[in-house]
This record gives C-alpha cells, sequence and structure tokens, in this order.
C-alpha cells in the first residue's frame, strides 16, 4: 500500500512537472532594460491556441484606471488590466515552443510576432518578439 501510494505521488508530480513546460499560468514580467517587474500577465489555451492578459500593472507609477492610448486596434482606449497582449500563438510539434502569435506592448500600441519557451524546468518563460529579423527577449518568471 506504501509503495502505491509513494507511485501515485511520483506520477502526480511527474505529471505537475510537465505541465510546467508550458507558457499557461500566471507570469511576472520583468523589463529586459531596467530589471524591474512591469506586470502580472496570465496565458491561458483558447482552443489550442494561447492568449494573455494583463491581470495586474506592477510599476511604480502604475494608475489603477489606466487605458491603452497607443493601441492601433479595437484595443485602444481600453483598460491596461484585463487587456489581451497575447494572441494565437500555437505550439510547435515536437518542440516546447509556442510561434505564429502576436504580442503586444501597451506602451508604444506596436504588435510583434511572438516566441515562447519555457526556461529553467518551465520556471521562466522566455518571450521574444519579432519585426522582421531583429527581436528583443524578456524572460518572465512563473508566479506559483
Amino acid at each position: 500500500m506504501k509503495k502505491l501510494a509513494a507511485l501515485i505521488l511520483l506520477a502526480g508530480a511527474t505529471c505537475g512537472a510537465f505541465a510546467q513546460m508550458s507558457p499557461v499560468g500566471t507570469w511576472q514580467s520583468i523589463d529586459d532594460k531596467t530589471g524591474e517587474a512591469k506586470a502580472l500577465i496570465r496565458i491561458f489555451d483558447q482552443g489550442g491556441k494561447l492568449v494573455g492578459q494583463i491581470v495586474k500593472s506592477l510599476k511604480k507609477d502604475a494608475k489603477p484606471d489606466a487605458v491603452c492610448d497607443e493601441c492601433r486596434d479595437e484595443r485602444k482606449g481600453k483598460p491596461i488590466q484585463g487587456l489581451e497582449i497575447i494572441r494565437g500563438a500555437e505550439k510547435d510539434p515536437g518542440e516546447d515552443v509556442w510561434e505564429h502569435g502576436k504580442i503586444l506592448d501597451p506602451e508604444n500600441g506596436k504588435e510583434y510576432r511572438l516566441r515562447l519557451a519555457p526556461i529553467d524546468g518551465g520556471r521562466k518563460l522566455q518571450v521574444r518578439g519579432y519585426i522582421g529579423p531583429f527581436y528583443r527577449t524578456q524572460t518572465w518568471v512563473r508566479v506559483q
């Protein structure tokens, strides 16, 4: 009986480890220039594609009623809290990488091609935005 209980616990821990190699969850975004926490982002699966929303701004000068003034699409004027900034990322077969989506920078209103890759056993998320051959990478930290 003890062996069975230990096996069940081990299987559960293993499944949890595999689940962590997904971008699904809540992340603290870190500014790649200043190293400061910017926001809490919740990423979830919506019909096989990933979507991410700002849960809360963590910037020191954040206003609770802030809106996306720089957005250029239907998100213009929408509250920053709850704003959808990740759309359409899909898992690449055979790799722990999600691509083919877009990420919005609400500070400048620009959308970038997106690549998400869990690293450090799923405790961190490499978030890369592309325009043409140029890219910028941030490392986000999973919130437990």
